[in-house]
């Protein structure tokens, strides 16, 4: 008797499994056929040229397939989409928002949940594309800078600050924060970093913060801005010493990665670096860099996250922003971004766990030649909270002042 009642339970939970995933399925076919015709106005950073095309690849593959047209609307500063939708809310704009898709994450993400500036919770994980993403070995796809998801925005790949050189003019590149000043003071203008709040300078910062700051677990809360300064002495130390042997003597700095990228490519700096590990594969292939340049990082590990798509929540094409969300995870949309020839942004999937044929296309994908493996890559230091980002930005330019290229 026991027996068959087990064997009525599990068949019992069969059928409901059954029956709810047919309702998911019907739910997104709902969605579909909403979407149909919508336009969906994406805003998202337009500072890379390799990252735009790819975006209107999907737009393209979105229209044909599903119906949707999408608006690449190029911005170079998140958080002017973030003020927008706030400013709308503020008036009452609860619907028919500018902004109906957003690239987004770390302080932006923070500011827009706090606000209640996004659309419900969870319908990141209704996408049916969610059950490739690879949430046991990336946890950084459910946590934005120490900040819970909550299902309010879709992972779309993830990056990692990687440093890059080129091995026919320095053979050796340096190892540790240590090693880097001490190659700036022996081979002046050789290196610098962009100027923050450009996302790449703020990085580097974080970097240096993550790796001199006494009690690293502090970063894992909301700053004490009575305790900034302590914190932050030998970070500032550090850079008050590398500033007078930065390119240019520190007195001006490069306008964002490509800026590093073209300085490198030009010998004018010898070191440069990216947050995209196949950045230096992809500049390689497309004649951006010299084939000599290779891909390093620094012992101990380097900042690494997750950056995601949210939707605002008054945006006018709610459903076709899932349907591009959920086709941006998909497994042919997600090998192609991490071709470097593309873009080589690495995949946010589980890719052990693709069916065979979505699997084979990222096992016969060439990640070139200055590209690290993920052995290589080392550790990921994780991001600090985003309240640290504002301090450290205001405190950059109150001592460094706020010129520069």
């Amino acid at each position: 008797m026991k027996r068959l009642f087990t064997a009525w339970t599990a068949l019992l939970a069969l059928f409901v499994s059954i029956l709810q995933a047919s309702a998911q399925d019907r739910d997104w076919q709902a969605t579909e056929t909403e979407a149909n015709g919508q336009t969906v106005y994406f805003h998202a950073w337009g500072g890379e040229p390799r990252i735009n095309a790819y975006i209107q690849w999907a737009a393209r593959e979105v229209k044909d397939r599903y119906g949707v047209r999408v608006v690449h609307v190029k911005v170079s500063d998140t958080a002017s989409v973030v003020s927008q939708v706030l400013a709308e809310k503020s008036v009452g704009k609860a619907s028919g928002g500018a902004v109906d898709l957003v690239w987004i994450n770390g302080e932006n993400f923070a500011a827009m949940k706090k606000h209640d500036l996004l659309a419900e919770p969870g319908w990141a994980q209704s996408l049916p594309n969610w059950t490739y993403v690879d949430t046991e070995n990336k946890p950084t796809v459910l946590t934005d800078f120490t900040v819970p998801t909550d299902g309010l925005e879709s992972p779309w790949g993830m990056a990692k600050l990687v440093f890059m050189h080129d091995s026919g003019r320095l053979k050796t590149p340096p190892k540790t924060l240590e090693d880097l000043l001490n190659f700036a003071k022996a081979d002046p203008g050789r290196f610098a970093y962009p100027q923050p709040p450009n996302f790449y300078g703020t990085t580097f910062l974080k970097q240096i913060l993550i790796s001199t700051i006494k009690d690293p677990s502090l970063l894992s809360k909301p700053v004490d801005p009575a305790q900034f300064d302590e914190h932050t002495a030998p970070l500032f130390d550090y850079l008050d010493a590398l500033h007078p042997h930065l390119w240019r003597k520190g007195q001006a700095f490069p306008k964002n990665a490509a800026h590093m990228r073209q300085l490198l490519a030009d010998s004018e700096l010898d070191i440069a670096f990216s947050f995209n590990p196949g950045d230096a594969s992809g500049a390689i292939a497309n004649g951006e860099l010299p084939p000599t340049v290779r891909t390093f990082v620094l012992n101990g590990g380097t900042v690494g996250n997750t950056h995601f798509v949210a939707i605002p929540f008054n945006s006018s094409a709610q459903e076709g922003a899932k349907v591009f969300a959920n086709y941006l995870l998909s497994p042919m949309a997600q090998m192609r971004k991490q071709d470097p020839q593309i873009w080589g942004d690495p995949t946010v999937l589980n890719v052990a766990d693709l069916p065979a044929n979505e699997k084979a296309l990222f096992d016969t994908l060439d990640l070139g030649p200055a590209t690290l493996s993920p052995e290589d890559l080392g550790p990921v230091l994780p991001e600090p909270h985003p309240s640290w980002v504002t301090e450290l930005e205001q405190a950059w330019a109150t001592r460094y002042g706020a010129g520069g290229e």
